[in-house]
């Protein structure tokens, strides 16, 4: 179990609209707690985590 000091967090930014795209990627964008446009929201780094922003990552914008 990581230390909650030392562990690695990600922002995550949506930087385009999910209007038009299929429901699951719609859900994954609010799963990750993003609501409106050029919301940010940190994240703890997990493999779960990576995962759900591969399936959109042509919507968000990442940084470590």
């Amino acid at each position: 179990m990581a230390k909650s000091g030392t562990s690695k967090t990600i922002k995550v930014t949506l930087v385009r609209s999910p209007i038009g795209y299929s429901k699951r990627q719609k859900a994954t964008v609010r799963a990750l707690g993003l609501r409106r446009m050029n919301q940010t929201v940190e994240h703890p780094d997990t493999p779960a985590l990576r995962g759900m922003l591969d399936k959109v990552i042509h919507l968000i914008r990442i940084e470590e």
